[in-house]
C-alpha cells in the first residue's frame, strides 16, 4: 500500500443496507444513505485508508461523513487533541452554529469573592453565534474560487469555493475555554442561490484553498468502494442473525475485493480494455471445445 506514497487519510464512512424483513442481526428503521430518507436497514461503518501523494507532509487526515454532523455528541467526540498528530475534515449541515469571523463567546464574569469562581462562558440576547449559512451568504462573489480536485471521464470535475477561519458555537456556553478556531470550506456552484456543502477542517491556518478542497473531496474513494462492494461481491445480502456472521461476511468481501484490486491493478488500464495484447499461449493438439463435434476418423 506505500509503494506510491505515505498513508495520508483514514476515511470514516457509513453504507445503508437495506432490508425488508426485521430479523437480520442490527436491522432497525434508521437513516438510510443509499435511499435517502429513514427506513428498514443495517448500517455498517468502516475505516478506510487512503495513500494518495500529498503535498503537505504534514499528520494524518481523519475524515467523517455529513450524515455524523446532526448527532451533536459523536460530533464532539471526534474532536481529535492536537498532540495525536490527526488533523480532522467533518461534512457538517447548513444548520450547525458558529460564530461570526473575529468573534466568539464573552468570558465568564469576573469573581465577586463569595461561592465558586464563575467559569463558564456566556451568551446573551444581543450576543448569540449564527448558522455557517450566516457567514457564507455574506461574502462577495469575488470570494469564490473555481477549483478543480481530480479527473473526471471526460473533463476535470471543478466548482465554486470559498474558506474562511471561524470558531465553532458548539456547546460552548458548558465550557472554560472558547473553541479553537477551524476552517469552515463552502462549496458554491454557479447557478446556484446559495452554498450547497459545508465543511469544518482542523488543517493548518496556512492550507491553500486548493488543499482544503482536494481532502474534502477525498471521500469519493471510499463511495465508488461501498458501490462495488454491494454490487459485484454482495455485501449487502447478509441475512445472519448474529453480528460474528456479519462480522465475517463483511470482512470476506473486503478481502476479495481487496484481491480484486490488488489484481486490476497489475495490468495498465490499455491492457484491461484490451488495447494492449498480451500473450495468449497456443492450446494443446488435443484440445477441443466443449459442444463441439467429434472429430471424424480419417
Amino acid at each position: 500500500m506505500l509503494a506510491r506514497g505515505p498513508v495520508v487519510a483514514w476515511v470514516v464512512d457509513d453504507t445503508g443496507l437495506p432490508k425488508k424483513g426485521r430479523h437480520s442481526v442490527g436491522v432497525a428503521r434508521q437513516y438510510c444513505g443509499r435511499i435517502g430518507k429513514p427506513d428498514n436497514c443495517q448500517v455498517a461503518v468502516s475505516l478506510s485508508v487512503t495513500t494518495e501523494t500529498s503535498s503537505m507532509p504534514i499528520a494524518y487526515r481523519l475524515d467523517l461523513p455529513e450524515v455524523w454532523a446532526s448527532d451533536s455528541g459523536r460530533r464532539e467526540k471526534v474532536r481529535v487533541p492536537a498532540e495525536i498528530q490527526f488533523r480532522t475534515k467533518l461534512g457538517i449541515q447548513s444548520t450547525t452554529t458558529v460564530w461570526k469571523p473575529g468573534q466568539g463567546p464573552k468570558p465568564a464574569p469576573a469573581y465577586r469573592g463569595t461561592g465558586r469562581p464563575p467559569r463558564l462562558l456566556r451568551r446573551d440576547q444581543k450576543h448569540q453565534p449564527v448558522s455557517v449559512k450566516d457567514p457564507a451568504m455574506s461574502l462577495e462573489s469575488a470570494a469564490c474560487k473555481t477549483v478543480a480536485w481530480r479527473q473526471g471521464v471526460k473533463q476535470k470535475l471543478r466548482s465554486r469555493f470559498a474558506a474562511m477561519r471561524i470558531r465553532p458555537a458548539h456547546r460552548d456556553y458548558w465550557r472554560g475555554e472558547p473553541h479553537p478556531e477551524e476552517w469552515l470550506l463552502m462549496e458554491w456552484p454557479k447557478g446556484e442561490a446559495q452554498p450547497t456543502k459545508y465543511w469544518f477542517s482542523t488543517l493548518p491556518a496556512e492550507t491553500s484553498l486548493s488543499e482544503l478542497v482536494r481532502t474534502a473531496k477525498h471521500r469519493w474513494i471510499i463511495e465508488r468502494d461501498y458501490e462495488e462492494l454491494k454490487q459485484e461481491l454482495g455485501l449487502g445480502r447478509f441475512e445472519g442473525r448474529g453480528w460474528r456472521g456479519f462480522h465475517h461476511h463483511a470482512t470476506l468481501c473486503l478481502a476479495a475485493y481487496g484481491f480484486l484490486v490488488a489484481e486490476r491493478n497489475r495490468f495498465s488500464p490499455s491492457a484491461r480494455s484490451g488495447h494492449l495484447g498480451l500473450p495468449v499461449p497456443d492450446p494443446p493438439p488435443d484440445f477441443r471445445p466443449r459442444g463441439s463435434r467429434p472429430r471424424r476418423a480419417a
